[in-house]
């Protein structure tokens, strides 16, 4: 049986993250992936996107957790040569009644941090985008994105250079506690193995 301090079940952006912080801080930790490759599921359909942080409710955990998440996400994407682009957004009012509509959005977003968005008129907006029809915008410089595999890459060389191990074909199906200890029984491509 195999004795692990943290595993972690799946290798995606998020078990991948949590990974390469735990084996930083010197834990023994096993990242457990049951298909062949890592971030093939969720992490694999998201839309590559680097949120402002514009829309969720003032105050809110996710709001305060998206600015500062979308810092430390440019910080870490320049210092690891990661593609992205701060390419900004455009939000538009297709007609007269939506403009208020946007200073609620602007307003909103001044209220959770995101204090860069701008209004454009709607000749500015087309000289952005001259497909586009508006009668307004707001311009949000701080919405990117991110080739979300090329981060993902980097989460697991980091956590492999901590120490971390990842076996991937491993799926776990079951857990039992006993006494100080959780044991996991998986199923992998060749046998199944008890970790604890």
């Amino acid at each position: 049986m195999e004795r692990v301090d943290c595993v972690i079940a799946g290798a995606g952006v998020v078990g991948l993250a949590i990974a390469r912080g735990l084996a930083a801080q010197g834990f023994d930790t096993l990242i457990l992936e049951a298909a062949d490759a890592i971030g093939t599921e969720t992490s694999s359909r998201n839309s590559e996107v680097i949120h402002a942080g514009i829309y969720y409710p003032q105050g809110s955990l996710k709001a305060r957790l998206c600015v500062a998440g979308r810092e430390m996400l440019y910080r870490y994407c320049a210092e690891r040569s990661i593609p992205h682009r701060r390419c900004g957004k455009l939000i538009v009012a297709t007609d007269d009644a939506q403009e208020p509509v946007l200073a609620n959005i602007r307003a909103n977003a001044a209220a959770c941090g995101v204090g860069d968005l701008r209004f454009l008129s709607a000749a500015e907006a087309h000289k952005l985008e001259p497909a586009l029809h508006c009668t307004a915008g707001l311009l949000s410089p701080s919405t990117g994105i991110i080739d979300s595999h090329a981060l993902m890459l980097a989460l697991l060389g980091e956590a492999e250079g901590g120490g971390a191990m990842l076996s991937l074909n491993t799926r776990i199906v079951s857990g039992r506690i006993e006494a100080d200890r959780i044991v996991l029984q998986t199923t992998s491509t060749g046998s199944g193995e008890d970790f604890e």
